[in-house]
């Protein structure tokens, strides 16, 4: 498991100009089954995501298709972590 830490390059100005981008490519990797959480920073410097994506190879080759990578927006840190508890309603995290 991967926590993919956003943090914006650029003014929000700029950001926001592609925001609906990034949540269409946020949707589809959803509908994929690679992403499992994500959201806004406070005060909002960028994002936190959260993704159950193997190998740190495959994860890169995901984030390249993020439009703010593609536009140069935001820098990614990519924190890899095996969860050993959780709750009840996130047990599937450990399997």
């Amino acid at each position: 498991m991967f926590i993919i830490n956003l943090t914006y390059k650029t003014d929000l100005e700029k950001v926001d100009q592609h925001l609906t981008a990034h949540v269409e490519f946020l949707n589809e990797q959803y509908e994929l089954g690679n992403f499992i959480a994500s959201g806004p920073k406070v005060p909002r410097t960028g994002g936190i995501i959260l993704s159950n994506v193997d190998s740190r190879s495959e994860l890169e080759k995901i984030i390249e298709k993020d439009p703010f990578k593609i536009n140069g927006l935001a820098g990614y840190e990519l924190i890899e972590f095996i969860p050993s508890k959780t709750s009840d309603e996130l047990k599937f995290l450990l399997e």
